[in-house]
Formats: C-alpha cells, structure tokens, sequence
C-alpha cells in the first residue's frame, strides 16, 4: 500500500470518530416533563421566568447556585438550580433557555440563554 493511501485511510478514521463524539453530546429541546422521563440525559428546556415564586441567590455561601421558578413552553412549573452565579437583567428576560438535567423535582442547569427584550420597537429607540 502506498503512504498516501494509509494516510487517507488515517484521516478518514480520524473524522468518522469526530463526527461520533460530537454526535453522543449532543442535546434535544424538550419540556420538564420529558426531561424528567430521561433524568440522565440533558436537555435544552425552553420556558419563562415564574415571577409569582421567590429568586434565591446568596453569594456569600455559594456563588455558584442560583434558584428560580421557570414555567416550560407546556405550563409545567418546576425549580431551577443555576450551577452559575444569577445572570445579569434576569428578570428582565422574555424567554430563558436552560441546558441541564432533571434531579429529582429539580431541573440542574449547567448554563443558561436569555431572550432579552429588544431595545428597538418599531423602528424607536428606546431609552431606559
């Protein structure tokens, strides 16, 4: 065999154990309740900020927990705990994105998209 076909052979190999690694982490979007049905896998859940219920953020004993209530796309209510210290204009968000896991009754996200209103309304600028 020539080097040039073990070579090719070599990266074809390379890419195809690529292409599977990225495969295996990749996530879904779902609701709490699917969520909950698979506790080992992770998932993006999509919802908004259940203003009704308290926001518990204490960074003098753990900067790195942040607890909320979020109402998924379905209606379903459950907790949040936030592996990450409490995002900035939180409660201004319209939509929020978690990506984690269910644990229990308890949704654990490593991390967190926010859709934030926009600034720009027809055409007018707002100012805050």
């Amino acid at each position: 065999m020539k080097k040039l076909h073990i070579l090719a052979i070599i990266i074809i190999a390379v890419a195809i154990g690529v292409i599977f690694v990225s495969l295996k982490n990749t996530s879904t979007y779902a609701d709490f309740t699917e969520a909950a049905a698979n506790p080992n896998k992770e998932y993006h859940v999509v919802g908004t900020l259940d203003k009704t219920q308290p926001q518990i953020y204490e960074p003098r004993i753990n900067a790195d927990e942040f607890l909320f209530s979020m109402i998924d796309n379905k209606g379903v209510i459950k907790q949040v705990v936030l592996h990450k210290s409490k995002p900035q204009d939180f409660e201004k968000s319209e939509q929020i994105v978690l990506i984690g896991k269910m644990h229990g009754d308890n949704f654990h996200a490593k991390d967190i998209l926010m859709k934030c209103p926009s600034k720009y309304n027809d055409g007018n600028v707002q100012v805050d």
